[in-house]
């Protein structure tokens, strides 16, 4: 092509120009189709009370923030582990272990091997979430163990921490304490958009589904679990955790 003699998209720059182009367009419409589901929220944000308010039912769901699990909001403790610590004590007097702490990567071959060693009737749990891989290999280790599952009084256990909860051969949740559930970003990479790793997540959603199921939880726990942005969670009335077969007793 030529415009007033001279020659237009030609000479050695051009392709490089072209390719560059190319790319800057793929750019904006990966981060267009990632950002598409959020722009409703992020246009017009809905206030969310945070987790230190009290709930009540038809008033379940408060902010989280999943980008810091040991400390995701006000109400839960500052001195909560940024990764999760075995702690030995006796319940009922019985060896039991406390975990404490957000879960980590890497966490669960080290409680694993604490769980195997120590062999607690009872397994205390008080943690804000974090790595849900991690949760499940626990929560299967726990229930290898033949161990209760509790959360004491003013305890929490949200995010991927309910999955280790359900591992208990018993469960019980004491009543200022709170067990919450709510979306997870499986297959989330730094570099690739969300919408390339469905596939991981899938995978990742059909763990859980199976964890639970194998664990007798009721599946309908998904239910607010899949409708609750990561970024809020849905705290778990006393009879949901009954009907639901999360408690056992």
């Amino acid at each position: 092509m030529t415009w007033g003699g001279r020659i237009i998209g030609r000479g050695p720059g051009a392709p490089f120009r072209w390719l560059l182009g190319c790319q800057i367009g793929l750019a904006v419409m990966l981060v267009a189709l990632d950002l598409g589901p959020a722009l409703p929220r992020m246009l017009s944000p809905v206030s969310v009370p945070e987790l230190d308010q009290p709930t009540r039912p038809g008033d379940q769901t408060r902010h989280y923030r999943p980008d810091r699990p040991a400390n995701p909001g006000p109400g839960i403790d500052r001195d909560m582990p940024r990764r999760l610590v075995a702690e030995e004590t006796t319940l009922d007097g019985r060896q039991a272990l406390l975990l404490r702490g957000a879960i980590s990567p890497g966490d669960g071959e080290r409680i694993i091997a604490d769980l195997r060693r120590l062999k607690p009737g009872t397994v205390l749990l008080d943690s804000s979430g974090g790595s849900v891989a991690d949760a499940l290999e626990i929560g299967r280790a726990v229930r290898e163990a033949g161990a209760e599952t509790r959360l004491a009084e003013a305890a929490v256990c949200l995010s991927a921490c309910p999955y280790i909860f359900a591992g208990g051969t018993g469960r019980r949740v004491a009543e200022t304490a709170r067990l919450g559930v709510h979306q997870h970003r499986f297959g989330e990479s730094d570099i690739l958009p969300a919408f390339l790793a469905v596939e991981d997540i899938q995978r990742g959603q059909a763990r859980v589904l199976e964890h639970l199921d194998t664990m007798g939880v009721d599946l309908r726990i998904m239910g607010p679990a899949m409708a609750t942005p990561a970024d809020e969670i849905y705290i778990l009335t006393a009879e949901e955790l009954a009907e639901w077969n999360v408690v056992t007793d």
